[in-house]
């Protein structure tokens, strides 16, 4: 286990950035959306990550200066064209379209076609809460999760994200895979070399598997509830609300059509869109009622939930949101890890790159950039 802190790996993965042609500022939106991740301790969705947009470029399937831009809109809605941007740069730029639309008329919805990965849902939400505002992001992603009572690839993790604003506590963030578990937490498990729980995943027969590499060798991943009796018809519910809001009404790709991000699979021909897509969201507190009220009881409602009987009192409950704004405190202050598989692979970046790669602290290193 290699520790960084925070600046080495934002200055790395800048680079990173630059020398696939980024803009400067798009460089750093890009690399602040995965140096949250790593700090919240979504390390499934941080610098990790970082190999797979340059695959994506290098295989001219993503735009490293694109023009992103709004293709239709009204008073409080947009859809907007990210022109095979990062989704780390697309979202952002729509997120701060519906803000703005949100501050006019209360609330501000937008739609994203022709968009990549995102990244974190909760960076997008986070951006909100900063206005005193609830919000709300969504994205459809690779096609490795098989509808209830099917084996067949055709919805994403299509994570769900609502951020919402609080008093003297931190935000409550409730972001979640609509799946049983992320492609992410198998990437990791599959590094360290460890399991799965059984109910993630099916083996390419069909059968609940704990085969980290089940998913890449032709399995599927399994909606949250795993299966019918515990509610996965719920989930493929859930998964199917944010394909439909990313996809269908952006114009972007849905179900099996969405370009994937995994290296194993590749995109289909015949794609009825463009891109991935993207749904974000942004609603007024004080549209509602005023923000002091609101702020005083969620306050009140995270410190009830915080004194709720526990099960075992070793194990108190746990706010949504609250492991990933203790995580950031805790490697800010300590370095962010990185496995020895992460490591390496951003050093093998690297040197592909031709920039200076990382170094421990008391390190010194020689490269462009």
């Amino acid at each position: 286990m290699n520790i960084l802190p925070e600046e080495r790996l934002r200055a790395f993965t800048h680079r990173v950035f630059k020398a696939i042609g980024c803009s400067d500022a798009d460089a750093s939106l890009a690399t602040d959306v995965l140096i949250t991740a790593d700090l919240r301790g979504v390390d499934s969705h941080g610098v990790a990550r970082l190999s797979g947009y340059v695959r994506l470029w290098e295989n001219g399937r993503l735009n490293a200066a694109p023009k992103p831009r709004i293709v239709h809109e009204t008073p409080t809605t947009a859809t907007v064209d990210g022109d095979g941007g990062l989704g780390l740069v697309v979202a952002p730029y729509a997120m701060e379209i519906a803000i703005e639309k949100a501050k006019h008329y209360g609330s501000g919805w937008v739609a994203i076609r022709n968009s990549n990965h995102f990244g974190i849902a909760g960076y997008h939400a986070l951006k909100a809460v900063a206005q005193d505002m609830i919000g709300y992001a969504v994205t459809n992603a690779s096609p490795l999760v098989a509808p209830t009572f099917s084996t067949e690839r055709l919805l994403g993790t299509n994570p769900i994200c609502y951020a919402f604003p609080a008093g003297k506590y931190p935000p409550v963030v409730v972001d979640m895979a609509t799946s049983a578990a992320a492609n992410g937490k198998l990437e990791v498990a599959g590094r360290a070399g460890k399991p799965i729980p059984e109910g993630w995943a099916l083996s390419p027969d069909g059968r609940t598997t704990t085969d980290a590499a089940a998913v890449k060798n032709g399995g599927a991943l399994l909606p949250l509830g795993s299966d019918r009796a515990h509610g996965s018809h719920k989930g493929y519910g859930l998964s199917a609300t944010v394909d439909i809001l990313s996809g269908v009404l952006s114009g972007a790709n849905y179900g099996p059509w969405v370009p994937p991000f995994v290296a194993y699979l590749q995109p289909v021909a015949d794609q009825p869109g463009h891109g991935i897509g993207h749904f974000v969201g942004a609603m007024r507190v004080d549209g509602f009622r005023p923000v002091a009220d609101f702020k005083a009881h969620m306050d009140q409602w995270i410190a009830r939930f915080k004194g709720a009987k526990r099960v075992n009192e070793q194990q108190p409950v746990i706010i949504p949101g609250e492991p990933e704004y203790e995580a950031t405190h805790t490697n800010r202050v300590n370095g962010i890890p990185l496995v020895e598989a992460v490591w390496a692979d951003l050093q093998q970046l690297a040197a592909k790159l031709e920039i200076a790669p990382l170094a421990m602290e008391g390190e010194h290193t020689t490269g462009n950039g």
